[in-house]
């Protein structure tokens, strides 16, 4: 099982975050380079946002329509040629499109490797399995930025962009060879009705409103920290401390590399003391960390304080996802259409995040916008560890069964 997650989901995933790790690092420059105010600037970075909101609940439905194999080639093929056209743009609008685009297949490749992920785990070893993907995912995040900052600074901002998206198209090898859907993950005729997926979704809602509803408060917030320190700490960087877009790259790669060290610690400890074990401590730790970026003069300060927010992500490795994946219901009555739902709840923090350091930034100055990202993350460790029950079964179970009450 494991050999099939490392071709199916790991090597593709980690593909795929090494691109979204240079982007991380290189649109935020690049967008200073080009005069925008701080609200413009916002605008950009959270288009991918965007593009994720607006394709999530169509990707869930599409999802139980599809095989995953399909839904995972096309999301691939979406995100790698918005990256290969963000090489060709240079205004403001054509930027936010690349970034949208990008976003909209990002959200069909996310939500088939979630359900990919669902259907093939047990819950006893969910989070260990998830907790590898965040890993990989943060492996390619703290490749991303210094690959990024080196290849920029040589060949320049655009050649870095069409690097970035055929290294993204090359991940379309993995689908097409390693992900073979069971005939249990191939939907039926009875299953191939979005109205029905949904219609399932929403009365697995209504049974579970008490579960979902505070969890997915905490989820807005949890993506709202994660997203708020990427727009933040390149921003704070260039524009307070006045570094160069490579030692940016390389606090972003270090504050990576203590980051992914975590997830399979992470892993373990959501497996056999709980999930809430993990994520709680996770979220406050980023809260705390960004709270200390303001106090920062130096490269040094810089570089252990995003080493602090690092190490709080990595904790939390996997968790969001081994959370939807918890309370998902089964495949065939709607997993597909709530693991989008889950998205586009978590899409929802990701993307406010920009707008919201944009905005702040814009009417007051930075500064007060990291402190208000600094208390919804430590809100996210509030109402995830105080109002969510734990979902860990400590007796294994099939497939996704949910925590909460199926429909």
């Amino acid at each position: 099982m494991r050999s099939q997650l490392f071709y199916a989901v790991y090597v593709p995933t980690f593909i795929l975050s090494f691109c979204q790790g240079m982007l991380a690092l290189l649109l935020p420059v690049y967008v200073i380079d080009l005069g925008l105010s701080f609200s413009l600037i916002g605008i950009v970075l959270g288009s991918y946002g965007i593009g994720t909101l607006l394709a999530d609940l169509p990707a869930g439905g599409i999802q139980d329509r599809i095989e995953n194999r399909l839904s995972m080639i096309i999301g691939i093929c979406v995100m790698g040629l918005g990256m290969l056209a963000l090489s060709l743009s240079m205004r403001f609008i054509t930027l936010v499109m690349c970034g949208i685009s990008i976003g909209a297949g990002a959200a069909l490749w996310n939500v088939s490797r979630h359900a990919y992920l669902a259907n093939n785990t047990l819950n006893a070893s969910r989070g260990r399995a998830i907790s590898i993907f965040g890993g990989v995912n943060r492996i390619g995040m703290f490749a991303g930025p210094i690959t990024g900052g080196y290849l920029s600074a040589e060949a320049g901002m655009h050649t870095a962009f069409a690097f970035c998206g055929v290294i993204a198209l090359l991940a379309l090898i993995f689908p097409l060879l390693f992900v073979h859907d069971s005939l249990a993950e191939v939907p039926s005729k009875q299953q191939a009705s979005m109205a029905l997926s949904y219609g399932r979704m929403f009365t697995f809602l209504r049974r579970n409103v008490w579960l979902v509803t505070p969890a997915g408060f905490g989820m807005i917030c949890a993506q709202t920290i994660r997203a708020g320190r990427q727009t933040i700490i390149p921003l704070y960087a260039a524009s307070i401390l006045g570094l160069e877009v490579d030692r940016i790259g390389l606090v972003m790669g270090i504050a990576a590399a203590v980051d992914m060290s975590m997830f399979y610690p992470a892993g373990l400890v959501m497996d056999r003391f709980g999930r809430k074990f993990a994520y709680v401590p996770s979220f406050l730790l980023q809260g705390l960390g960004m709270a200390l970026i303001p106090l920062t003069g130096s490269f040094a300060a810089l570089l252990a304080v995003t080493s602090l927010i690092g190490f709080g992500n990595g904790l939390g490795s996997g968790t969001m996802l081994t959370l939807g994946a918890d309370l998902a219901p089964p495949k065939g009555e709607g997993m597909g259409a709530f693991l989008g739902l889950w998205r586009l709840i978590g899409d929802t923090g990701h993307t406010s995040a920009p707008i919201i350091v944009g905005t702040i930034a814009d009417a007051l100055s930075l500064v007060p916008s990291i402190y208000v990202i600094a208390v919804i993350g430590l809100g996210a460790g509030s109402i995830l560890g105080l109002f969510v029950p734990e979902t860990l079964k400590k007796a294994s179970t099939v497939g996704a069964e949910p925590a909460a009450t199926g429909g």
